[in-house]
């Protein structure tokens, strides 16, 4: 806030008697605190997945049998995800918190006649409030007085350039943010120019801010597919797993008359079915997801999220400060003939001496140090031409302000002997300043009109001279010539248009959703390589039904002057037709429609806290290619992830095989609580870092989004994890049984078929790598994972067979090398096979 009061201002503001009162009464000037999760409600959330309740049950059924080191490492895992998931989600819960940053920390108001710097919590309804340049607004007000103010209401509107204020001595309750010459000033938007005064009329959640912030807390987040598929597998094969080892006590009890073997061996199949590694690869796979797209520059908010992005299918984006890069650039140049001066952005050395007049004037008429955007782009411009500094020994002795009935401004520089007079603004104010009439005004209007209709922000630039002190009241008494005019814009990020070609290639449809001006929108659009021929405003919107919103959608791109509640009501249309929607912004506007998508995406550098917090996935370089490299690396993420499912279904059935054979053909337990729980616990989730790690298929970005109901476990990956199973259990199987046969005693044969099962799962993980290529192919891929993988499990095999105390853990004897070649040949003979049979079956897995 300034630190001048306006002279001759009648009000003296509140007593504090009467501001103590109101912020009684009716709160303080922020948000309330509902829903906040801290650290401790978030641990209890996830104590409550029956994932976690499952990995915590099997870790007290080993302590229940005395099994004390497999229930410790079934603990330390459930503690894993206890303490990833909480560090995880506590880093970025402060949505509504965010909002309280976004009002101005200290304010400046009239109290008890006096200025008083207070709190901006502390503000209320009434106060006084005084405005500068640079401030960002407390609370939404009603302008009393205003000195060429100009705001920049971005976060709310999602408009790039600032607007113009007026002042009015009717107080009224605000209207909407954006739209120039209103009197009206909102909670969070900024000062760029001028200052002013403004009776405050709403604070906290009845502000425009708040009432955002209330529809965040309306809205509820949606749930993960994959969670709810995860937890339907989880209780089918729980409930399985119990039938079966009530079956197996009751048959191994009856058949052999020794019932505490009995309990053991039921445990042992119960175990054996029980799918309880998924919910440690679903923490790896998730956890390492958010750290290799954090690599990306992208940081994921909510891990969950990264499930559901490869199967987006429309991803609706902001235009500005998204495919923009959120600044003011000057882009074409049109002098007083009507010559065209286009600027790519890289122009360097000198302008054209009439083009460089033009600049030179626009610099004369913007404040030497501004904040207005549009004003830094002429000295940014100016700085680029080598035109910096030219009026450095100059002094500024007049300003003429903005009117309601000129929108122009000028400056008057002393230079010497003589005064240098430069105006800018509206185009026809700056035609009137100049008495352009007839011919020359319709050539200067079918200019602006191109201009506008390339979506450039067109202003007038004019040059005068003035001799004496003696100043006009206005400044229409001054003989200007006109310069010419500027077309400003806020340019395209450079790797947009590519961004979204990959899109479409990846059967994403992007739409734009932007409160900025139709003609803008359809420019932007045009560069950026999305088909605007039309655009819908949000005047359209609202005169739509929802059938009608229903049928635009389907081919309708861009819309344009949409309000924050339009954006929201376009996000729920695209969901009740089934797609997936992502949507990327970074205003305070944006915030309702990212918490409604199933992919909320905001922006980091330039967004506002509120965007980025509402949101599951934020943008750390705010570069809209980013967006790809997170989808990218979202259906490489899943698409491992449906691999490491795979593999551990088709493990399990060799496992639950072995458990179950001995009983069915009265032969002694071949693995115990111990093995299972060392293959299942430490083997498995070892070997799916192989399948997090593994590298994206070539051709992932080629194929359409997946079917947005499609479940992890479907049909052709579950046949495809049968027959490998099948396959695996009956070359492990054949193994055991023919050691059997041998008359080989029972510690060598459980030995034996040990180690010929850890080579199956080897054989696995190499089959499993790749559903698109063969084996080789997939070799010929990098994988640092996989070579470590098969160094600890080489170490662990030499370990357990070669060490006394361990092969006693185990119930183990030592294997010669006739045994041993036998277990590394079920491996090599899976495997073959396997990656014969693949190419019969791909059509169908995919």
């Amino acid at each position: 806030m300034t630190d001048e009061a306006k002279p001759g201002f009648p009000q003296a503001g509140l007593t504090t008697q009467e501001a103590e009162v109101r912020l009684r009464a009716e709160g303080h000037n922020e948000l309330p605190r509902q829903g906040i999760r801290t650290p401790l409600r978030i641990a209890l959330e996830v104590l409550r997945e029956p994932m976690l309740a499952l990995l915590l049950g099997a870790g007290f059924v080993y302590l229940l049998i005395g099994d004390i080191k497999d229930a410790l490492i079934l603990l330390v895992f459930a503690s894993m995800s206890i303490i990833i998931t909480v560090v995880q989600e506590t880093r970025t819960e402060r949505v509504l918190e965010a909002l309280r940053d976004l009002t101005s920390p200290r304010a400046l108001v009239l109290r008890d006649g006096e200025r008083k710097r207070i709190p901006g919590r502390d503000v209320v309804r009434g106060d006084i409030a005084l405005l500068g340049e640079g401030d960002r607004l407390p609370a939404d007000g009603v302008l009393l007085e205003a000195r060429e103010l100009m705001t920049d209401e971005s976060l709310l509107t999602g408009e790039s350039a600032p607007v113009r204020k007026l002042a009015t001595h009717t107080v009224q309750s605000p209207a909407r943010p954006g739209g120039d010459d209103l009197p009206y000033v909102f909670s969070g938007s900024l000062v760029v120019r001028g200052s002013g005064i403004a009776e405050v009329t709403a604070t906290g959640p009845r502000s425009e801010i708040g009432r955002i912030g209330h529809s965040l807390t309306q809205l509820e987040t949606e749930p993960p597919q994959l969670q709810a598929q995860t937890r339907k597998f989880v209780r089918f094969f729980a409930l399985l797993g119990a039938a079966v080892s009530v079956l197996a006590v009751l048959l191994y009890g009856l058949t052999r008359g020794d019932w505490l073997e009995a309990l053991l061996a039921g445990i042992s199949l119960g175990m054996s079915l029980l799918p309880e590694e998924f919910p440690v690869v679903l923490t790896i796979f998730m956890a390492m997801g958010a750290w290799r797209i954090s690599q990306a520059r992208v940081l994921t908010r909510r891990a969950t999220a990264i499930e559901t992005l490869g199967s987006a299918t429309v991803l609706c984006t902001d235009k500005t400060g998204t495919l923009t890069e959120n600044r003011m650039r000057i882009a074409e140049l049109r002098d007083a003939r009507g010559k065209v001066l286009v600027l790519d952005g890289a122009l360097a050395g000198k302008l054209p001496s009439s083009f460089a007049t033009i600049i030179r004037q626009g610099v004369l008429a913007s404040a030497p140090s501004p904040f207005d955007p549009m004003e830094r782009a002429f000295h940014t411009l100016a700085s680029a031409t080598g035109m910096a500094g030219f009026n450095s020994t100059w002094e500024l002795e007049k300003t003429y302000g903005l009117r309601p009935t000129l929108l122009a401004m000028t400056h008057v520089w002393r230079a010497g002997k003589t005064h240098e007079i430069a105006a800018k603004g509206a185009p026809e104010a700056i035609a009137a300043l100049c008495g352009l009439r007839g011919r020359a005004m319709t050539e200067l209007s079918n200019s602006i009109d191109e201009m506008a209709a390339n979506g450039l922000r067109v202003l007038g630039v004019a040059r005068a001279t003035h001799k004496g002190h003696a100043w006009p009241e206005s400044q229409k008494s001054f003989k200007f010539a006109f310069a010419g005019l500027v077309g400003l814009e806020d340019p395209l990020r450079a790797s947009v248009p590519a961004a979204i070609a990959e899109c479409r290639g990846a059967g994403i449809r992007v739409m734009m959703i932007t409160g900025d001006y139709p003609a803008t929108a359809v420019a932007i659009a045009r560069k950026a390589g999305l088909q605007a021929d039309e655009v819908i405003t949000g005047s359209d919107l609202r005169t739509m039904d929802d059938e009608a919103l229903a049928a635009r959608l389907q081919h309708q791109p861009v819309f344009a002057r949409i309000m924050p509640e339009q954006k929201l009501r376009i996000v729920e249309a695209l969901k009740r037709q089934g797609q997936v929607v992502a949507m990327t912004g970074d205003g305070v506007n944006d915030a309702p429609s990212l918490k409604a998508a199933h992919i909320g995406i905001a922006m980091g550098e330039r967004g506002t806290d509120v965007a980025r917090e509402a949101s599951s996935i934020v943008l750390l370089d705010d570069d809209f290619s980013s967006v790809v490299k997170a989808v990218r690396l979202g259906r490489r993420i899943y698409d491992n992830l449906r691999k490491a499912s795979g593999f551990i279904f088709a493990i399990h059935m060799p496992i639950a095989g072995l458990a179950i054979l001995p009983l069915v053909l009265n032969l002694p337990i071949i693995l115990g609580p111990m093995h299972i729980a060392f293959l299942e616990m430490i083997i498995d989730p070892v070997c799916t870092l192989v399948f997090e790690a593994e590298e994206e298929e070539a051709n992932i970005m080629r194929e359409p989004p997946r079917p947005p109901r499609e479940s992890l476990f479907s049909r052709a990956l579950i046949r495809w994890s049968l027959a490998q199973g099948a396959v695996a259990f009956t070359v492990a199987a054949a193994i055991f049984l023919t050691a059997n046969q041998w008359g080989v005693d029972e510690a060598t044969v459980r030995a034996l078929t040990f180690v010929s099962l850890v080579m199956v799962i080897i054989s696995l993980v190499l089959v499993d790598r790749s559903y698109s290529s063969s084996l080789w192919t997939a070799v010929a891929r990098p994988n640092r994972a996989l070579a470590i993988v098969l160094a600890i499990l080489a170490a662990v095999l030499v370990f357990v067979l070669t060490l006394p105390a361990a092969r006693d853990l185990f119930k183990f004897s030592a294997l010669n090398i006739s045994q041993l070649a036998i277990a590394f040949g079920a491996g090599i003979a899976v495997l073959l096979l396997l990656e014969m049979v693949k190419p019969l079956l791909r059509t169908t897995r995919r």
